[in-house]
């Protein structure tokens, strides 16, 4: 070995020193960016709320909802403002997703949410019903959504709910569509 390749085999290497407090500095800046984007949703999703704020109460069960015609259990995505399914209402626990079971009879549908405000949709509150793919955050194969269009105060909207057994769908739609007190295409269509 030559002189040269000596002093360079003798010689000590070591490993680059980590600069850890540019480190932890970049780590704790990126959780506190993190936690303001979770606190800029969650602001906005009150904000949304108090702009909806004119939303009456939900109705509520009748003592006597009569007998049940259909019943069906799965999971409510959601509501929004009739024929705008990417405008989601908020207000009054209407944003929550949740399992539900709904239960049709004469006097209108009955939602139960575990974890979430049960509320009623009156036979003569319907406007119509549909089968459609997306409602405001939740977007499915086509039909795969069973779409309840309603009157609440001023308000027309739209209530998706997805059943355990998709082929309850059609029978649901064909339901509430001969209970549908005024039938009026504006708004039992999809507006997309």
């Amino acid at each position: 070995m030559t002189p040269a390749l000596m002093i360079l085999a003798a010689e000590e290497k070591s490993q680059a020193v980590t600069h850890w407090a540019g480190r932890i500095g970049w780590v704790v800046g990126l959780l506190l960016f993190i936690a303001l984007l979770y606190w800029l949703m969650r602001e906005g999703w009150k904000w949304r709320g108090t702009l909806q704020g004119d939303l009456p109460e939900l109705p509520a069960v009748p003592a006597d909802p009569g007998a049940s015609t259909l019943t069906m259990t799965g999971r409510y995505h959601g509501s929004t403002t009739a024929g705008q399914w990417l405008d989601r209402i908020v207000a009054q626990g209407l944003g929550t997703r949740s399992r539900a079971e709904l239960t049709l009879t004469e006097q209108g549908v009955r939602v139960d949410r575990p974890g979430a405000q049960d509320f009623f949709i009156p036979a003569a509150a319907l406007r119509g019903a549909r089968l459609d793919k997306g409602i405001a955050g939740k977007v499915l194969t086509e039909g795969g959504l069973l779409v309840i269009t309603w009157q609440h105060g001023d308000k027309t909207i739209d209530s998706g709910f997805r059943s355990d057994t998709a082929a309850e769908h059609a029978a649901w739609v064909e339901a509430l569509t001969t209970m549908t007190p005024t039938t009026n295409d504006s708004t039992t269509e999809g507006a997309r």
